[in-house]
Protein backbone atom coordinates (compact mmCIF):
# COMPACT_ATOMS: atom_id res chain seq x y z
CA UNK A 1 0.00 0.00 0.00
CA UNK A 2 1.29 3.48 -0.48
CA UNK A 3 1.64 6.38 1.23
CA UNK A 4 -0.72 8.36 -1.07
CA UNK A 5 -3.51 5.11 -0.14
CA UNK A 6 -2.90 5.03 3.50
CA UNK A 7 -3.41 8.57 3.67
CA UNK A 8 -6.54 8.51 1.58
CA UNK A 9 -7.59 5.28 3.98
CA UNK A 10 -6.71 7.59 6.85
CA UNK A 11 -8.04 10.31 5.73
CA UNK A 12 -11.69 8.59 4.77
CA UNK A 13 -11.88 7.78 8.28
CA UNK A 14 -11.55 11.12 9.70
CA UNK A 15 -8.55 11.34 10.42
CA UNK A 16 -7.22 15.18 10.15
CA UNK A 17 -3.62 14.64 10.80
CA UNK A 18 -3.83 11.94 7.63
CA UNK A 19 -5.52 14.85 5.55
CA UNK A 20 -2.67 17.64 6.50
CA UNK A 21 -0.07 15.33 5.39
CA UNK A 22 -2.03 13.88 1.68
CA UNK A 23 -2.59 16.95 0.80
CA UNK A 24 1.27 18.75 0.15
CA UNK A 25 1.78 15.26 -1.19
CA UNK A 26 -0.82 14.35 -3.84
CA UNK A 27 -0.50 18.29 -4.76
CA UNK A 28 3.34 17.93 -5.33
CA UNK A 29 2.44 15.06 -7.36
CA UNK A 30 -0.32 16.33 -9.54
CA UNK A 31 2.24 19.59 -10.14
CA UNK A 32 5.03 17.22 -11.01
CA UNK A 33 2.97 15.52 -14.03
CA UNK A 34 1.89 18.47 -14.91
CA UNK A 35 5.06 20.29 -15.13
CA UNK A 36 6.92 17.06 -16.48
CA UNK A 37 4.06 17.21 -19.59
CA UNK A 38 5.11 21.12 -19.92
CA UNK A 39 8.48 20.96 -19.97
CA UNK A 40 8.90 20.83 -23.96
CA UNK A 41 6.05 23.23 -24.59
CA UNK A 42 6.49 26.37 -26.69
CA UNK A 43 6.19 30.06 -23.70
CA UNK A 44 3.60 31.71 -23.82
CA UNK A 45 0.94 28.83 -23.30
CA UNK A 46 -2.40 30.34 -21.81
CA UNK A 47 -2.76 27.83 -19.47
CA UNK A 48 0.04 26.81 -17.46
CA UNK A 49 0.85 23.40 -15.81
CA UNK A 50 0.64 25.13 -12.76
CA UNK A 51 -2.95 26.93 -13.27
CA UNK A 52 -4.34 23.59 -14.21
CA UNK A 53 -3.20 21.77 -11.08
CA UNK A 54 -4.54 24.73 -9.00
CA UNK A 55 -8.16 24.37 -10.32
CA UNK A 56 -8.35 20.51 -10.22
CA UNK A 57 -7.29 20.84 -6.97
CA UNK A 58 -9.76 22.98 -5.87
CA UNK A 59 -12.47 20.97 -7.52
CA UNK A 60 -10.68 17.39 -5.71
CA UNK A 61 -10.85 19.43 -2.41
CA UNK A 62 -13.89 20.62 -2.57
CA UNK A 63 -15.78 17.68 -3.53
CA UNK A 64 -16.84 15.37 -0.67
CA UNK A 65 -16.04 12.42 -2.37
CA UNK A 66 -13.72 10.21 -0.67
CA UNK A 67 -11.12 7.58 -2.50
CA UNK A 68 -10.40 4.44 -1.92
CA UNK A 69 -6.87 4.34 -3.46
CA UNK A 70 -4.13 6.32 -5.28
CA UNK A 71 -5.58 5.20 -8.75
CA UNK A 72 -9.07 5.93 -7.77
CA UNK A 73 -7.91 9.72 -6.42
CA UNK A 74 -5.48 10.38 -9.91
CA UNK A 75 -8.67 8.92 -12.21
CA UNK A 76 -10.78 11.62 -10.17
CA UNK A 77 -7.56 14.21 -10.96
CA UNK A 78 -7.83 13.29 -14.71
CA UNK A 79 -11.61 13.79 -15.02
CA UNK A 80 -11.25 17.20 -13.18
CA UNK A 81 -8.54 18.45 -15.69
CA UNK A 82 -10.59 17.39 -18.61
CA UNK A 83 -13.80 19.14 -17.12
CA UNK A 84 -11.22 21.99 -16.81
CA UNK A 85 -9.85 22.15 -20.14
CA UNK A 86 -13.47 21.59 -21.91
CA UNK A 87 -15.41 24.77 -20.19
CA UNK A 88 -12.09 26.45 -21.08
CA UNK A 89 -12.33 25.45 -24.90
CA UNK A 90 -15.91 26.18 -24.96
CA UNK A 91 -15.52 29.48 -23.39
CA UNK A 92 -13.14 30.32 -26.02
CA UNK A 93 -15.08 29.12 -28.96
CA UNK A 94 -17.76 31.00 -28.17
CA UNK A 95 -15.89 33.84 -27.99
CA UNK A 96 -14.43 33.29 -31.58
CA UNK A 97 -17.99 32.62 -33.39
CA UNK A 98 -17.43 31.13 -36.81
CA UNK A 99 -13.97 29.87 -36.19
CA UNK A 100 -13.74 27.14 -38.90
CA UNK A 101 -12.91 23.19 -38.11
CA UNK A 102 -10.03 21.74 -38.76
CA UNK A 103 -8.77 18.14 -39.64
CA UNK A 104 -7.70 16.25 -36.43
CA UNK A 105 -5.29 12.88 -36.68
CA UNK A 106 -5.38 11.59 -33.33
CA UNK A 107 -1.84 9.74 -33.43
CA UNK A 108 -0.69 13.31 -33.78
CA UNK A 109 -2.45 14.68 -30.02
CA UNK A 110 -0.68 14.99 -27.77
CA UNK A 111 -1.60 16.59 -24.18
CA UNK A 112 -4.89 18.44 -24.13
CA UNK A 113 -3.58 21.34 -22.31
CA UNK A 114 -1.51 22.38 -26.27
CA UNK A 115 -4.27 21.71 -28.04
CA UNK A 116 -6.37 24.12 -30.08
CA UNK A 117 -9.79 24.43 -28.49
CA UNK A 118 -11.78 23.12 -31.49
CA UNK A 119 -9.89 20.14 -31.77
CA UNK A 120 -10.52 19.79 -28.14
CA UNK A 121 -14.08 20.37 -28.11
CA UNK A 122 -13.88 17.19 -30.89
CA UNK A 123 -11.96 15.06 -28.75
CA UNK A 124 -14.23 15.14 -25.82
CA UNK A 125 -17.20 14.89 -27.45
CA UNK A 126 -15.63 11.61 -29.77
CA UNK A 127 -14.85 10.82 -26.00
CA UNK A 128 -18.42 10.53 -24.30
CA UNK A 129 -19.31 8.59 -27.24
CA UNK A 130 -16.66 6.18 -26.35
CA UNK A 131 -16.73 6.16 -23.03
CA UNK A 132 -20.76 4.83 -23.85
CA UNK A 133 -19.29 2.04 -25.16
CA UNK A 134 -15.43 0.73 -23.85
CA UNK A 135 -15.89 3.08 -20.52
CA UNK A 136 -12.45 1.67 -19.08
CA UNK A 137 -10.54 2.23 -22.33
CA UNK A 138 -11.70 5.81 -22.33
CA UNK A 139 -10.50 6.13 -18.33
CA UNK A 140 -7.04 4.91 -20.09
CA UNK A 141 -7.43 8.17 -22.92
CA UNK A 142 -8.39 10.56 -19.93
CA UNK A 143 -4.98 9.69 -17.94
CA UNK A 144 -2.67 9.99 -21.19
CA UNK A 145 -4.77 12.81 -22.69
CA UNK A 146 -6.09 15.37 -19.91
CA UNK A 147 -3.68 14.10 -17.51
CA UNK A 148 -0.70 13.28 -19.31
CA UNK A 149 -0.20 10.16 -17.62
CA UNK A 150 2.49 7.57 -19.62
CA UNK A 151 1.31 4.57 -20.18
CA UNK A 152 3.29 3.04 -17.36
CA UNK A 153 1.67 5.31 -15.44
CA UNK A 154 -1.65 5.35 -16.21
CA UNK A 155 -1.35 1.37 -16.36
CA UNK A 156 -0.31 1.49 -12.55
CA UNK A 157 -3.59 4.02 -11.86
CA UNK A 158 -6.24 1.94 -13.37
CA UNK A 159 -4.51 -1.54 -12.10
CA UNK A 160 -4.22 -3.02 -15.04
CA UNK A 161 -1.14 -4.60 -16.73
CA UNK A 162 1.75 -1.96 -19.06
CA UNK A 163 0.57 -4.89 -21.82
CA UNK A 164 -3.28 -4.46 -21.59
CA UNK A 165 -2.74 -0.89 -21.30
CA UNK A 166 -0.84 -0.88 -24.48
CA UNK A 167 -3.62 -2.90 -26.11
CA UNK A 168 -6.35 -0.60 -24.99
CA UNK A 169 -4.64 2.58 -25.97
CA UNK A 170 -3.56 0.95 -29.60
CA UNK A 171 -7.94 0.56 -29.76
CA UNK A 172 -8.64 3.94 -28.04
CA UNK A 173 -6.66 5.44 -30.61
CA UNK A 174 -8.25 3.61 -33.99
CA UNK A 175 -11.57 4.23 -32.72
CA UNK A 176 -11.28 7.79 -31.72
CA UNK A 177 -9.68 8.25 -34.93
CA UNK A 178 -12.32 6.88 -37.10
CA UNK A 179 -14.42 8.97 -35.11
CA UNK A 180 -12.74 11.96 -35.21
CA UNK A 181 -12.75 11.47 -39.07
CA UNK A 182 -15.49 11.14 -39.27
CA UNK A 183 -17.06 13.89 -37.63
CA UNK A 184 -14.76 16.36 -39.53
Amino acid sequence: MTNVTRLLNATNGGDAASAEELLPMVYAELRRLAAHRMAHEPEGQTLQPTALVHEAWLKLAGSSQQWNHRGHFFAAAAEAMRRILIDRARKRRCERHGHGLQRLNFDEVDVAITTDDDVLLCVNEALEKFAAEAPDKAELVKLRYFAGLSIPDAAQVLGISEATAKRHWSYARAWLGAELKRMS
